[in-house]
């Protein structure tokens, strides 16, 4: 009987429920429990098992550039960066209120890092993240644009709930690059929140965006509600040895 039992939670996919009823069963531990806290362990393995690799799924699905965690982000005093602001951020309130998180500083300060240690704890609250290079994502819009896959590609991007730009501003935007931020901001205004990191000071992005009326419009929505964190500090590369931007 125990192992049809077995058999059926795997092929209707309680594989937590699976693993814990074949542990109980295997290692004699069955008696140990009354009936309603056997089932309810099975119960509360199946829902930590679905939990957890959905937080696995949501985590690949984001296809983070970095490996990263606000447990070992550095709040040394130097770097400007508050504790207390940044475990309040990574509660996720501020994707809830499709608020907007501007991070800037010099190269290797850890602002990819950060960015990307937020986007961790969103997709472990349950939210639908994406990240990005900015200038692989306008490259590859580009393309869409003229493979006929642009709208597509624009409607995966709306349906996250947390995007990360990620080193924007490296190059000055193009027409068509600039036309195409326009869209992901407007798509998301109060529908979705960005995590932007960047070497450029919030005051210089209206150079690199360029176009005073369309550099306007994208600044006040992407500005308009937004937490900006500005990091300073010598390079975390050179004192660390590792490639967090």
């Amino acid at each position: 009987m125990n192992e049809s039992t077995v058999t059926k939670m795997k092929q209707m996919k309680f594989y937590g429920m699976h693993n814990a009823f074949k542990t109980a069963i295997e290692s004699g531990k069955t008696d140990h429990y009354s009936l309603d806290q056997f089932v309810s362990m099975l119960i509360d393995a199946e829902w930590d098992g679905r939990h957890n690799r959905r937080i696995a799924r949501s985590i690949t699905n984001a296809r983070f550039h970095y490996k990263s965690n606000i447990e070992n982000i550095n709040f040394d005093q130097t770097r400007n960066l508050d504790r207390n602001t940044i475990l309040r951020l990574a509660e996720c309130e501020f994707v809830e209120k499709n608020e907007n998180i501007l991070i800037t500083g010099s190269t290797g300060v850890g602002k990819s890092y950060l960015g990307t240690a937020l986007g961790y704890q969103a997709c472990i609250q349950g939210f639908k993240v994406s990240y990005f290079n900015t200038s692989k994502l306008f490259a590859k819009l580009k393309m869409a644009k003229a493979d006929g896959s642009y709208l597509r590609e624009l409607a995966k991007i709306e349906r996250q709930d947390v995007i990360i730009l990620d080193d924007f501003g490296l190059q000055a935007l193009d027409s068509s690059n600039r036309i195409t931020l326009l869209e992901i901001i407007e798509d998301r205004h109060n529908n979705g929140s960005i995590i932007v990191t960047s070497q450029i000071p919030v005051q210089g992005w209206y150079d690199i965006i360029g176009e005073k009326t369309i550099a306007d419009a994208i600044l006040d929505r992407l500005i308009h509600q937004s937490h900006r964190l500005e990091l300073h500090g010598e390079s975390m590369r050179k004192k660390r040895g590792i490639n967090k931007g």
